[in-house]
């Protein structure tokens, strides 16, 4: 049972251990983000239902101390990004549905994949963990910005970087592995322009993987030296905190760190809407009926994306002071980026047309990915060029930018992936009455908790307020939204009841599948439901055409799969 469940390494339990694991993780995230919500619209008020439960040195009768609110910003944005979204996009869905794409066995290497997941979970547990320790967790935002960090006196920091590491080593075993797989492991046939995109999508993700994210493991280790051994990577001459000098040997650099960090972590925005982008891509043509618009075109594309992701890191840091030139060229290069991503959205858009759409659940929800993603990538213009970010430059306008990418744009791809695949990983097909409550909840709830973040950013509120901005005269007019917004949260968390009761009862209630309910064309259809343990397929598959051959004049179908001749 140990070997079969829980040290296994079929690629196919591996996936759903990083489903499971990584659905536990958003919605710890959720839970912390509720408790923010609930001070910004109620500041100096107790935390109802689990105010007693945080803790005297945290929440003193209930009401939230400012130090505990910064702990619960940082790991909330370290929790749902390296914790929830990456590894149920990368992790869960590239491991349960590449392999099946490629007619493949398993991955390539199946007990470094088994090593990824427990590094994972072993740096998850590590960053839980220093909610624990005296002082608390990371309190110095989910960027970790020194010399703050450096100097914090708590070891919740140094927890996080611990955390961080064992993440890293996670990401950079399971790159290693999708890139090798997909390269090494394709079916007979399956020549590169037959792949599917949403392999193409997990190809490129995996080199941003590889490629971005050594610089944040030097810049942790770095920081971990900072802190334990006394060196000063980041900390320059000449610092007084608490009105006596730092005894430090100084000489370091703070913006080091940023440049480090956001080197990673703007490809890591990628990495978070690729594998979406290619979830999207494969609702949408099964869906339509038809062929996805413009294949060749999205896959150049991706390419294009993924490279420039690498050249525009230093739009985050327009207010340090770079000079002119070296501003220019990221405005430039941020401007350029948004082509690709143009390109991608456009095609999906035009996939509609003249389809005989079916409007299930995965579609819903594929579809309302659509304006929302476009909603985060304009809103993201103004903040490409310096001259309109430095006023918005840590705003709640940037809060509500980023999350429009990343909730109802990359999460709504990832529940669509969700009903997508998950009869073919039980067999049983998901209730389509909760599946629509659940979407059409979720989708009025998040709109009203970001877009009035826009409002607030515009109006000058700041993010990472205590208060939510109380204490400023300019913040007033823009402060009532707060309790719309914080209501709108409970209303999400409402609505994702009905997820996880549609998730748990379809196991034994759900309506049968069969092998291809969906009457797809891609290889992961050709194997019995559920896949077989190891080796996925009853014999060898092989592909003899393109991947989404749907209303093919001439077929007696209106799908032809890649495995039929």
């Amino acid at each position: 049972m140990l070997r079969k469940y829980i040290f296994s390494t079929d690629h196919k339990i591996i996936g759903l251990q990083y489903a499971v694991t990584s659905l536990g993780f958003l919605l710890v995230g959720f839970v912390l983000v509720l408790i923010i919500r609930w001070q910004l619209a109620y500041p100096g008020q107790p935390v109802p239902l689990i105010g007693a439960w945080l803790g005297e040195e945290n929440a003193p009768g209930g009401i939230l101390q400012p130090e505990f609110y910064n702990q619960l910003g940082a790991m909330h944005g370290t929790i749902m990004v390296f914790l929830g979204i990456v590894p149920l996009a990368v992790g869960a869905f590239g491991n349960y549905v590449v392999p099946l794409q490629l007619g493949a066995p398993d991955m390539a290497f199946p007990r470094l994949n088994m090593a990824s997941y427990w590094f994972y979970a072993a740096g998850g547990l590590v960053m839980l963990a220093s909610f624990f320790v005296p002082g608390g967790a990371a309190n110095n935002g989910w960027t970790s910005y020194p010399p703050l960090s450096d100097i914090s006196p708590t070891s919740g920091q140094t927890f996080w970087l611990v955390g961080m590491l064992l993440l890293i080593f996670s990401s950079l075993l399971g790159a290693m592995n999708f890139i090798t797989t997909i390269v090494q492991l394709r079916a007979p046939g399956l020549t590169w322009f037959r792949l599917p995109f949403f392999v193409w999508a997990q190809f490129i993700t995996a080199f941003l993987l590889l490629l971005a994210f050594p610089a944040l493991q030097a810049a942790s280790i770095l920081q971990g030296m900072d802190r334990v051994l006394g060196t000063s990577f980041f900390l320059p001459s000449g610092l007084v905190v608490g009105g006596q000098p730092l005894d430090v040997a100084g000489d370091g650099n703070a913006l080091l760190w940023q440049h480090l960090f956001w080197f990673l972590a703007h490809p890591e925005v990628y990495v978070l809407v690729l594998p979406a982008m290619g979830i999207v891509a494969e609702i949408l043509t099964n869906n339509t009926r038809k062929p996805l618009w413009g294949y060749r075109l999205m896959v150049y594309s991706i390419f294009v994306l993924g490279f420039l992701s690498f050249v525009v890191w230093a739009h985050h840091m327009f207010l340090t002071g770079m000079g002119t030139t070296i501003s220019a060229f990221f405005q430039a290069t941020t401007m350029i980026i948004s082509i690709p991503s143009v390109i991608i959205l456009s095609s999906l858009i035009l996939s509609l047309y003249g389809g005989s759409i079916r409007f299930n659940t995965p579609m819903l929800f594929a579809l309302a990915f659509l304006p929302m993603f476009g909603i985060g990538g304009l809103t993201g213009l103004p903040l490409g060029l310096a001259a309109t970010d430095i006023p918005l430059h840590d705003t709640n306008y940037v809060v509500g930018h980023f999350h429009y990418l990343v909730a109802p744009g990359t999460i709504f791809a990832l529940f669509a992936g969700i009903y997508h695949w998950y009869p073919k990983i039980t067999g049983r097909l998901m209730n389509e009455t909760l599946g629509r409550i659940h979407f059409a909840g979720s989708l009025l709830a998040m709109n009203v908790i970001f877009f009035p973040m826009l409002m607030q950013g515009l109006a000058g509120v700041n993010r990472r307020l205590f208060d939510g901005g109380a204490i400023y005269q300019h913040a007033q007019p823009v402060l009532y939204l707060n309790v719309p917004m914080s209501w709108a949260g409970f209303a999400l968390a409402f609505f994702q009841i009905f997820f996880v009761v549609n998730l748990l009862l379809s196991l034994r209630t759900g309506r049968l599948a069969g092998v291809n309910p969906w009457e797809a064309t891609t290889l992961e259809w050709a194997t019995p439901t559920p896949p077989v343990a190891h080796g996925n397929f009853l014999e060898a598959p092989r592909a003899y055409r393109a991947p989404y051959e749907y209303s093919v004049p001439g077929s007696a179908a209106d799908f032809v799969p890649q495995h039929q001749r």
